[in-house]
């Protein structure tokens, strides 16, 4: 037996049993202010999870649905709205890694990795997404007050999930452009065109990281970020004149197909820069506005474009239509 609060808040001496039912009631009283809201998936989980788990482990559950309710009142604002896409990346990301997973039985053994790759790409996205978003919930709680009058204020966010959203490019930027000699099937020369690739994208990303940590506006900031857009487009250089004349022998169904995963990267990708600069105008929620909608976007759709074009190549060779370079 030790103190505890009760369903009121107040500290009484309570039985194990007496806290499993005022947990129950807690639940309870979830789900009747907020299962509108968040919908029967969270009081199944407080269901399923929560009377056999730890005390401790409780109160961290009740901690972040508490925190997630509170951060619901931000509503349709810049930074609801941020909330919201961050839970449509997670859901948009997973969904895509399955499906893309799910592709691989309509390829042929040559080209099926590429389906593996393109899923792995949205996967661990996925998973990047859900602790991004768990960083913003948390930052945009603690941001929210209440005025005199009942009225929700916003104040000024005290972290953003930067740190990871570029750990994860870091990771499946380089497994993008991977694509791109996977389905060129060049050998030795492919892995030449990977490493081009996958080091230029590297580069950018470390030289935009290091403008990321500078003095928004200073002379650093914008040598970095210039350079980062350099690289940005040598790599776009590279899949226009390297990429494509590597894939001149193959069928033109699948060089339209090829065409639209340059766009990805050459137009697709502009977004990115074009947010980097919103840290001017000191609103970086607008700016994950931005980049969430483009990482589904470029992710998902980029994966796509690799299987479509993965498939013509299967059929070509199922039918003994590709010709060797």
């Amino acid at each position: 037996m030790r103190g505890e609060k009760n369903c009121s808040g107040q500290t009484t001496r309570s039985s194990s049993d007496n806290a499993d039912a005022c947990f129950l009631a807690l639940n309870v009283k979830v789900l009747l202010d907020h299962c509108g809201t968040i919908g029967l998936l969270s009081l199944t989980q407080f269901v399923q999870f929560g009377f056999f788990l730890p005390t401790q482990q409780r109160d961290r559950l009740m901690d972040q649905y508490s925190m997630t309710f509170k951060a619901l009142q931000a509503g349709l604002t810049v930074e609801g709205v941020t909330m919201y896409l961050f839970w449509l990346g997670i859901v948009g990301m997973g969904a895509g890694a399955i499906y893309l997973w799910m592709m691989q039985g309509a390829l042929s053994a040559t080209y099926r990795k590429v389906a593996i790759v393109a899923g792995i790409i949205c996967g661990v996205a996925c998973f990047h997404y859900y602790r991004m978003s768990g960083i913003y919930v948390e930052a945009l709680a603690a941001a929210i007050s209440l005025d005199a009058d009942g009225n929700v204020v916003i104040g000024e966010l005290a972290a953003f999930p930067t740190a990871y959203r570029y750990i994860d490019w870091l990771i499946t930027v380089p497994l993008m452009v991977l694509e791109f000699p996977l389905l060129l099937n060049l050998g030795k020369r492919g892995a030449g065109l990977f490493w081009g690739l996958g080091l230029v994208s590297l580069f950018m990303l470390v030289f935009a990281w290091i403008a990321e940590t500078s003095a928004v506006g200073s002379g650093q900031w914008w040598g970095f970020y210039l350079v980062s857009c350099f690289l940005w487009v040598v790599m776009v250089g590279i899949l226009y004149g390297q990429v494509t004349r590597a894939a001149a022998h193959l069928p033109s169904e699948f060089l339209s197909t090829l065409n639209v995963m340059k766009l990805f990267i050459a137009v697709g990708w502009i977004i990115y820069p074009i947010g980097f600069l919103l840290a001017l105008s000191d609103n970086e929620s607008l700016r994950e506005i931005l980049y969430n909608i483009a990482d589904v976007i470029n992710k998902v759709g980029f994966g796509v474009a690799c299987v479509i074009a993965a498939k013509t190549l299967s059929r070509y060779e199922s039918e003994g239509k590709l010709s060797a370079k």
